[in-house]
């Protein structure tokens, strides 16, 4: 594993700083304040000589031969983007693997479109500016660097929020660097974060795997962030909307009012846009949703010009139970699981679905 990782950086042209352990240590102060965690390994609060604040992720061993660390650095290390997190440093002394951010003092999205009482309200307006923010950098990873970039784990989790409130796309431990003029990828396993995945990662008679399994993620976050709820929630108030997209769906379809509550007029109107797009970036067949240049364009556009997509569905001719069914399962695991190779699990579920 070192020596994966050795002879990437020496092969690679990077700018970030390389540090040693013992400084690693010391900018976080023995690791003393802790920000997160998750099946990467761990997060700490930092502070650099020059005072600068820093979010410095350790991870832990692994069985990747290095992988996850290599995705990082070899993706995020060669951009910059107003919406895209900043890569500072990194440390590689055996098996101790650091990568050093940027600090992002309001933490991630999830703790403010899933919010609990006694935790800051973002306006729609704000809600919106993020969507596009979040829009924005997804767009530049796809066509904005010399080789794309193809993320594979969009959520509100992976969405850093600065001082202002300025989103950042981060955790790029699963991401892959595609060419620009090759239009599908090989995996050899699926990857992301249940509830997120894009069918054509597990589903192969689909489509191929391309840029477009980063808009169907992007969707469903847009889907979360407009109802400020999570897409599968089995204790809804109403059945139908145990799988909210759907429900969307239906009221888009039968032309009902779909009115937040305690919103005014506008709110609704840009609620209901970003409604309208995510249902486009969730269609099943990768070539039915939208470039990320052209979601910019819609988010940013009227909501007159937008027409109503065909209903979203899990798979080819499924029935609606099925499809709840499904949904159901997605919920229960997506709450608990990490980002990470899923392949068996998605084969099992499908398994007892059929």
């Amino acid at each position: 594993m070192y020596e994966n990782i050795e002879n990437f950086l020496l092969d690679s042209h990077l700018n970030p700083i390389r540090y040693e352990y013992k400084e690693i240590k010391k900018m976080t102060g023995g690791f003393k304040v802790k920000l997160g965690q998750g099946g990467f390994g761990f997060v700490y609060k930092g502070k650099l000589r020059s005072g600068l604040d820093v979010a410095v992720k350790m991870l832990s061993k692994s069985n990747d031969n290095g992988q996850d660390f290599i995705n990082e650095v070899a993706t995020i290390g060669r951009i910059h983007h107003v919406n895209v997190v900043r890569l500072i440093g990194y440390c590689v002394e055996r098996d101790k693997r650091a990568i050093v951010y940027e600090f992002m003092p309001n933490g991630s999205l999830d703790k403010y479109i899933f919010s609990n009482e006694g935790s800051i309200s973002l306006s729609y307006e704000k809600i919106y500016e993020i969507s596009l923010g979040i829009a924005s950098g997804i767009e530049y990873l796809h066509q904005g660097c010399d080789m794309q970039i193809l993320h594979f784990d969009i959520k509100p989790h992976n969405i850093l929020l600065d001082d202002n409130f300025v989103p950042k796309v981060s955790d790029f431990g699963l991401a892959k660097l595609h060419s620009v003029n090759d239009s599908i990828v090989n995996l050899t396993a699926a990857r992301g974060t249940l509830g997120y995945m894009a069918p054509e990662l597990f589903y192969k008679n689909i489509g191929g795997v391309s840029y477009k399994a980063d808009v169907y993620s992007f969707g469903m976050l847009l889907m979360e962030m407009a109802s400020k709820r999570r897409n599968s929630n089995p204790n809804a108030k109403h059945s139908s909307q145990h799988y909210f997209p759907f429900w969307i769906y239906d009221q888009f379809k039968e032309e009902k009012n779909i009115d937040m509550e305690d919103v005014s007029k506008e709110d609704n109107v840009l609620a209901k846009k970003m409604f309208m797009v995510a249902l486009w970036c969730i269609q099943l067949n990768p070539s039915n949703r939208p470039s990320m240049n052209k979601v910019v364009e819609m988010l940013e556009g009227e909501i007159e010009s937008l027409e109503l997509p065909a209903r979203p569905s899990f798979y080819k001719n499924e029935t609606n139970r099925h499809n709840d069914d499904i949904s159901s399962h997605l919920t229960s695991l997506n709450d608990s699981t990490d980002s990470y190779h899923v392949e068996s699990i998605i084969g099992d579920l499908i398994k007892s679905n059929t």
